[in-house]
């Protein structure tokens, strides 16, 4: 057989290139996770997100054998943190950690966003936010002890109500009061809730909404007292404070619902998204997991990809009418 000189180039140049063909098939194909993940947490540390994305991301560490790091990028009511995963690569790699409010609340109290929750993040699975109870700072009277007592206190007076974030579920409840009963409470927007607890405790506030754990300091204090359980369900570790409806307020926006959302760029491979989502859920049943469930007294499992997702289009149907006819303006 007889080989030119333009064959034997063709064949040998083949035959260089071999290696690094057989090195970019060998990394498309390598399972998942081959190297350390990064969750975005679009909250300060100390809050309920926070707690969540770490203990979790500690199962995950260990299931996998990867390093979990986790990126605080709070600002924004989350939108800074949301959009910095939203222009991430699609690989499996970036998450973020937030909660609902960012991916629901948010599209309706600003202007712009920087990312779309829609068509720029895919929800990988929601952890339940619990019982979210209402306190007041112990500066006021000892009577005001339930909801109905509140409201009759902060008519005419000068109230500030702690939000960790433009939109929450926080905000909501507090404008709704303003609105239904003539309240003029100021409500004072953080950048999570750390920082609210700590003005709570200084006193710069007079009522708050948020999770117990990240109350707890104040509540063991006695800085702090609860009034009632926006909630369909009371909170295990403070049996006694009942709920919105049991306390005869049946309006909608008086019973918290939201979850905390895993998300990744909406470009992510389906078998990562599973994986993860598997994963997450998992998680809650770890030692970890277990470990902050119980300090936060959450008991509901996390959803997975596909109930998360079922969940998000009824969460949006819900609160996003709730918002406009509450009449908060956009920033």
């Amino acid at each position: 057989m007889t080989t030119t000189r333009r064959t034997l180039l063709r064949v040998t140049a083949g035959l260089a290139l071999a290696p690094s063909i057989v090195r970019a098939q060998g990394s498309a194909g390598a399972a998942w996770p081959n190297k350390p993940i990064t969750i975005v947490v679009n909250f300060p540390a100390g809050g309920l997100t926070d707690g969540i994305a770490r203990a979790f991301g500690q199962h995950v560490q260990q299931a996998t054998g990867q390093q979990v790091m986790i990126d605080n990028k709070p600002g924004a009511s989350g939108n800074i943190g949301a959009a910095q995963v939203a222009r991430a690569p699609a690989d499996g790699y970036t998450f973020l950690h937030s909660v609902s409010s960012t991916l629901v609340q948010n599209r309706v109290m600003f202007k712009t966003l920087g990312f779309d929750p829609d068509k720029d993040l895919t929800i990988i699975s929601g952890t339940s936010s619990g019982v979210l109870p209402v306190v007041v700072h112990k500066s006021l009277p000892p009577e005001v002890k339930d909801l109905k007592s509140f409201i009759e206190y902060a008519k005419g007076k000068k109230i500030n109500f702690g939000s960790w974030a433009l939109g929450s579920s926080a905000h909501i409840f507090a404008q709704a009061l303003n609105e239904k009963y003539g309240l003029t409470m100021e409500v004072v927007t953080y950048k999570g809730e750390a920082p609210m607890w700590q003005d709570m405790g200084a006193g710069s506030l007079q009522a708050a909404m948020g999770s117990p754990q990240a109350m707890n300091a104040l509540l063991l204090k006695g800085d702090v007292r609860p009034i009632v359980a926006p909630s369909r369900v009371r909170y295990v570790k403070l049996p006694d404070v009942s709920t919105s409806v049991e306390q005869g307020f049946t309006d909608p926006s008086f019973t918290v619902r939201g979850w905390l959302a895993l998300a990744a760029p909406a470009a992510t491979p389906k078998e990562i998204v599973k994986k993860m989502s598997d994963l997450w859920v998992g998680a809650a049943d770890s030692e970890p997991g277990k470990k902050m469930m119980d300090g936060f007294g959450l008991t509901e499992k996390p959803l997975n990809h596909e109930e998360v997702m079922k969940d998000y289009e009824v969460l949006k149907a819900t609160v996003i009418p709730r918002l406009v006819a509450l009449g908060l303006k956009p920033e």
